[in-house]
């Protein structure tokens, strides 16, 4: 991963409609753990192999969707450098103090012109359960529901994504490890911070501020298929999967909140280094790039948004 900057995606904020429903799916279905709520409401998440405080947040509202994602950087002062860089780049730059989240130092934040608000921080505090570093077990807390490891990646749907490949490789020195080219221009862009395949994604849709789905790492293709044990007995509602991407080469399965938020439970992934070419596709093999054994699209997958 990334040493310096930006290192990896820090947290991810959604709306949800009925939190007892959200915490039940998040928590006994995902594997997560409730850390805290916030006087406000906000109910914060980890896996227990994750060492910042917190990684998913939920917000009671009145529509599903995405509030926010965060990027975590190395250094405090990496917090001013970026600032100038945005603000040199053409986007104004709003500071949020530390403690308006618990456990997370200041931040900074800023709307993409896909309609997203993306927001970078330094510190975090540890919380539990939190692993441990001293001659490490493979695991201290049993893992439960589908056993996610971490956060790993959003995908997220708005308009001027050419905009957006050009301020995270230009401002906040991400690499378009795979991209997505149609006739009439740039369909979708898998971009990533450091040696994972992708940690943040966006596809051209006309509605601003759309989100697709949160994404979680699992072990290997066998807790794939465990997840879709889960899936099946509980009857949560599946958009597609088991199955395999043709970009990023991940192993997944896509499904939907209680809210209607959609989920990924995400393996493997090829490593991706910074002098690497972008891979890029075209309409003759998009479906195949998406769904590598179906090696077509679903409608759903597509056109469901929140």
């Amino acid at each position: 991963m990334a040493h310096t900057g930006v290192l990896r995606p820090g947290f991810i904020q959604l709306r949800v409609l009925n939190m007892p429903a959200a915490l039940e799916h998040y928590i006994k279905r995902i594997g997560l753990h409730q850390v805290t709520e916030g006087a406000d409401g906000r109910v914060y998440l980890k896996s227990a192999d994750e060492f910042d405080h917190h990684s998913f947040i939920l917000r009671r509202a009145d529509q599903p969707g995405i509030d926010l994602m965060a990027f975590k950087v190395a250094r405090d002062a990496d917090l001013d450098s970026f600032e100038k860089r945005i603000v040199d780049y053409g986007y104004p730059v709003d500071r949020v103090p530390a403690g308006e989240q618990p456990g997370i130092g200041r931040r900074i934040g800023w709307t993409l012109p896909s309609g997203h608000r993306i927001e970078l921080f330094a510190h975090a505090d540890r919380s539990d359960p939190k692993p441990v570093t001293h001659n490490p077990d493979v695991w201290v807390h049993e893992p439960h529901g589908m056993r996610a490891r971490r956060f790993d990646h959003a995908l997220l749907y708005g308009p001027d994504i050419e905009k957006n490949l050009d301020f995270f490789t230009k401002v906040l020195d991400f690499s378009c490890a795979e991209r997505v080219d149609l006739p009439d221009g740039l369909l979708a862009i898998w971009l990533t911070a450091g040696m994972k395949a992708h940690d943040i994604a966006f596809v051209k849709h006309p509605e601003p501020g759309k989100f697709h789905h949160a994404a979680f790492e699992l072990e290997n293709w066998n807790d794939i298929g465990h997840a879709a044990d889960i899936l099946t007995r509980y009857d949560i509602s599946i958009d597609i999967g088991p199955t395999r991407h043709g970009i990023t080469r991940g192993q997944t399965i896509y499904f939907f909140d209680p809210s209607g938020n959609r989920n990924e439970v995400f393996a493997g992934g090829y490593t991706y280094y910074p002098d690497q070419p972008t891979r890029t596709w075209d309409e003759t093999q998009v479906g195949k790039g998406i769904f590598y054994y179906e090696r077509t699209l679903n409608a759903a997958f597509l056109s469901v948004v929140t």
